[in-house]
């Protein structure tokens, strides 16, 4: 795994996100290469790890190019890497690993 999952995972797990997974896509057809899921306590853990993460990685260089948030779900879209923060009820609803498991392979 290399350093910016790593950092990435380190500042989930220091906050008490849940059930941390990362997918490597890389050999699958996506359009990014890895997916972070964690599952937040409630809605305002899950916006207050979305601050944790900028405060923490924006002055390593990590550019946030687009993130998504609501109650249930947030998306950050740092171009290579996905992270989505979810509800324990929406990450049941949504099965998101079992989407991407499910992928095609690089030809």
């Amino acid at each position: 795994m290399n350093k910016r999952l790593e950092k990435i995972v380190s500042i989930l797990d220091d906050k008490k996100a849940e059930n941390i997974e990362v997918i490597d896509l890389t050999s699958k057809e996506y359009i990014v290469d890895y997916v972070v899921i964690a599952t937040t306590l409630n809605s305002k853990h899950g916006f207050s790890l979305l601050n944790h993460l900028k405060t923490a990685l924006k002055p390593l260089g990590e550019e946030f190019l687009r993130v998504d948030d609501d109650d249930n779900w947030t998306i950050i879209d740092l171009g290579d890497i996905f992270i989505h923060l979810m509800s324990e009820k929406y990450r049941e609803k949504y099965t998101i690993e079992e989407f991407l498991s499910e992928l095609d392979s690089k030809k």
